[in-house]
């Protein structure tokens, strides 16, 4: 059987979550309803009509508020949707069970071509860069361009900091660790995946983390939580035993979009070293690295990422009028101020916000 056909049905109760999530200033939520799928999508209301559509997959573990406040910067360029994929956030579980990348990214096309907004501006992280490299792979006509924050493509040494993560794939380890953190609130559950997906967990103000805590104690009320966490993962690992066609790489050879790679230096769960394979293997490419950053640059550092997405549309959809002026205009005004903008120009200069991004 083709690794795209969905696998045999399995009936799984779509119990609704135990409280809304949390929907910030100027966002809207939306449901979207698909024959044996259901998908919370998050949106923010462009600046102007007729803006280019976009849609930003989270990663493992994640939802739709990871991409909240690069939404917000990219709202002059940009008309952005960004799902709950089927088991996080507020989507309830697809109706099939299938976690696979297959099967995720099967829920993204569906919703694009239901929408009728394609081709749109692609971005994922994480897994979520996985399965966008896969929808650009098999439905290109779906994907203006793509950009991957920390994409999760098969290394042949993965980081030690990363094997905690792959053993969730293992059938019963989410029981187990479930167990063996009984007794941890989720203060301290935040507290350590913020420890392990940013660069420096201190840059968060103390309202983002209560915010985090609270949208933790609503995951956890989940009764779906542990098995969409376990079942993605396992879904992601297998990817990296697909051979042929199938094998990611393969698939990142096969994208024709435009493609933006940002990479943080201290990810502990993608490799830094990954940043100059994808390079040679996405044909139309471009590199940002956040000397600063962990797994989720676009949450540690949106301004940076926001920026070199804004050249990335320059590049494919033509510089608007008046847009890219007013922004050449602002990052003069920074460099009077002494502020960052020189760090996307080439050099890695720590700015006021830590990122010393360079770009390649």
């Amino acid at each position: 059987m083709s690794s795209t056909e969905p696998p045999e049905a399995r009936i799984v109760a779509a119990v609704p979550p135990a409280r809304p999530v949390r929907v910030g200033a100027g966002e809207k939520l939306r449901t979207t309803s698909l024959p044996g799928l259901t998908l919370n999508v998050r949106t923010r209301p462009p600046a102007v009509s007729g803006l280019p559509p976009a849609v930003f997959l989270h990663g493992l573990g994640g939802c739709s508020q990871n991409w909240s406040v690069l939404m917000e910067q990219l709202a002059d360029r940009l008309d952005i949707e960004a799902p709950d994929l089927p088991g996080f956030g507020d989507s309830p579980p697809p109706d099939d069970g299938d976690y696979s990348i297959a099967g995720h990214a099967r829920a993204v096309i569906r919703h694009l071509d239901a929408s009728g907004r394609a081709p749109v501006h692609l971005a994922g992280n994480s897994m979520g860069g996985t399965i966008a490299i896969r929808v650009a792979a098999v439905r290109p006509d779906l994907v203006r361009s793509l950009t991957l924050v920390s994409p999760a493509l098969p290394e042949r040494r993965p980081q030690r900091t990363a094997v905690p993560t792959g053993l969730l794939a293992i059938p019963g380890a989410t029981r187990l660790f479930s167990r063996a953190t009984r007794d941890w609130d989720a203060e301290r559950r935040t507290r350590e995946l913020l420890a392990l997906t940013y660069g420096d967990p201190r840059q968060v103000s103390q309202e983002d983390f209560a915010l985090a805590v609270e949208e933790y104690e609503r995951r956890l009320a989940l009764p779906y939580f542990w098995d969409a966490l376990a079942r993605s993962a396992r879904g992601l690992i297998d990817t990296y035993a697909l051979g042929g066609q199938h094998a990611m790489w393969r698939q990142a050879e096969r994208v024709l979009a435009p493609t933006l790679l940002v990479y943080g230096m201290r990810d502990q769960l993608v490799s830094f070293r990954m940043a100059r394979r994808a390079s040679a293997t996405f044909r139309d490419s471009r590199l940002l690295t956040l000397l600063d950053a962990g797994h989720v640059a676009m949450m540690e550092y949106p301004g940076a990422v926001a920026r070199s997405m804004r050249e990335l549309l320059d590049d494919v959809d033509g510089r608007p009028v008046g847009v890219r002026d007013g922004q050449e205009a602002q990052e003069a005004q920074e460099v009077r101020d002494g502020r960052d903008s020189r760090k996307i120009r080439g050099v890695p200069v720590p700015g006021t916000d830590g990122s010393g991004a360079a770009r390649g």
